[in-house]
């Protein structure tokens, strides 16, 4: 009886064990549930950022036109002058030297046309009278004509001592902005001294620089079959200064430049800015923002790329399950999404959270 019995438990047992295993086999596995979201197109605008640097329109060296010493400085570092404005007073004793003695000059010159002037009226009559030859009254004539001649150029020359003795008043030649004054009074100085700069600064450039692949890229999208059209459909651009301000007016690139430095492979754009409220400074320095609009752009969540091995990687939802997906983006300016320029297609779906846990082929259900 004790045999019987412990023989008729254990097939009961396994029995019952085999009933139990294949209850469990046929029981679904729960998967596990991520967030997605499906890649959609909308018009996104970009942009660049570029360091540039700024100059007036003109920044122009007064430099005096003769020797002298500075007699008087009329103006200040900073000040806004007109064109003609009077800078500087030069005294130049070289320059009244030669008006005086272009003064003495005339008077001479005057004296001696008188003098052949009477030797004229005098011969002409006894010439007339055969008292005199024709030869002496010829000579009389040329002698006349001469000191005129000499007259002439005496006064000549007076214009010209006179015109080199206004040099000593040194003037702007444009409106501007006075820069640094680097001589003081009594400071001699000549033609090779820079008295001071005048900027003119009712607009101001910003010259900024793309390298050849970003110039090419720029150009291929830009409308117009010439440079110069193309240069028009440039959107306007955005300066920020070196505080991290933005500046109010909004400026447009004028040139370009006509070559690629071989030494840096880059291009050199200048933009214009307004500038009535004089808020710039040739020589400040700051950064332009060249903005790119891209229709139908594909947008993808940041938070749904990861980075991995110099690739920019996705898990696409294919079933139910994932792949693992490279791609390449661009940044957008709100930081939080990238614009798709390959590797995804509308209404492609991404996981969007939790992709540390996922794995190429990991079966999933999505929320």
């Amino acid at each position: 009886m004790k045999l019987t019995n412990l023989i008729y438990g254990v097939s009961t047992l396994i029995l019952f064990s085999a009933c139990g295993n294949k209850q469990n086999a046929g029981a679904p596995t729960s998967l596990q549930k991520y967030p997605v979201t499906e890649i959609f197109a909308q018009d996104v605008e970009l942009s660049t950022t570029y360091p540039a640097s700024l100059k007036g329109q003109q920044d122009i060296e007064i430099r005096p036109r003769i020797d002298g010493f500075i007699q008087a400085i009329y103006v200040d570092e900073g000040d806004v002058v007109k064109k003609g404005k009077v800078l500087f007073k030069i005294n130049s004793p070289q320059a009244e030297q030669a008006l005086t003695s272009a003064k003495a000059a005339i008077e001479m010159a005057k004296a001696s046309v008188n003098t052949a002037k009477t030797n004229v009226d005098r011969i002409t009559p006894l010439a007339q009278k055969g008292i005199v030859g024709e030869v002496q009254l010829t000579t009389a004539q040329d002698a006349y004509n001469t000191a005129i001649a000499s007259l002439n150029q005496a006064e000549a020359a007076y214009k010209n001592a006179k015109a080199t003795q206004g040099w000593t008043d040194v003037t702007s030649p444009v409106d501007g902005l006075v820069g640094s004054i680097p001589f003081r009074l009594g400071s001699l100085v000549n033609s090779m001294n820079v008295l001071t700069t005048i900027a003119d600064i009712e607009n101001i450039y910003a010259y900024f620089s793309l390298n050849e692949k970003e110039f090419t890229a720029m150009l291929n999208k830009l409308e117009g079959t010439s440079q110069n059209e193309k240069i028009k459909n440039i959107p306007e651009l955005t300066l920020t200064l070196a505080d991290g301000s933005v500046y109010p007016h909004k400026g447009r690139v004028e040139t370009i430049t006509g070559s690629v430095n071989a030494t840096t492979g880059s291009v050199t754009f200048r933009a214009e800015f307004p500038n009535k409220e004089h808020l710039l400074r040739s020589g400040m320095s700051g950064r332009v923002t060249l903005p790119n609009y891209i229709n139908d752009a594909l947008l993808v969540p940041q938070k749904a790329v990861f980075e991995q091995q110099n690739k920019n990687l996705v898990y696409q939802v294919q079933g139910d399950s994932v792949i693992l997906k490279a791609i390449t983006v661009l940044p957008t300016p709100d930081g939080q999404n990238y614009v798709v320029t390959s590797g995804l297609n509308a209404k492609d779906v991404v996981v969007t959270d939790g992709i540390i846990t996922l794995r190429h082929g990991k079966k999933i259900t999505v929320e």
